[in-house]
């Protein structure tokens, strides 16, 4: 298994398709046995799934993240648990102990500052707003 976490500082960074590192860390028989942080030169929104898939990465922990990427994710089989924030360590700590707390349905919510009631993250790269998505979760409802 190969986790990456959006990564800042430490922490758990909360927009994915802006991260400028992910900490990745390789686990067997549910252990962590070694970890590195890469930048990703840049990669935005679209590349980072590929980015991710480049490495060998079948699960991401980050914090929001839009519905095109989860889509995109989803069709290279990367495991998504999103909504998460605190200590990147931790968090992949409690995710291999079975118990991470993440948002099942999390969405764009760091565009929720800047619009009032209403508003659609479709202008912000977040991708459709299909209701049929294989990981449950939906972009701005």
């Amino acid at each position: 298994m190969k986790i990456a976490v959006t990564f800042d500082n430490g922490e758990i960074f909360q927009h994915f398709g802006h991260t400028e590192q992910f900490k990745l860390y390789e686990v067997e028989d549910g252990h962590v046995v070694s970890s590195i942080v890469v930048d990703t030169n840049g990669s935005g929104h679209g590349a980072l799934a590929g980015f991710l898939t480049e490495y060998g990465v079948d699960t991401l922990i980050c914090g929001g993240i839009g519905g095109g990427a989860q889509n995109a994710l989803a069709s290279m089989g990367i495991r998504l648990y999103g909504g998460c924030s605190g200590s990147a360590d931790e968090a992949v700590a409690a995710l291999l102990a079975g118990s991470l707390d993440y948002n099942p349905d999390v969405h764009c919510d760091h565009h929720s500052h800047e619009h009032g009631e209403g508003h659609t993250c479709g202008d912000h790269g977040c991708g459709g707003h299909s209701h049929d998505h294989e990981d449950g979760g939906h972009c701005c409802h």
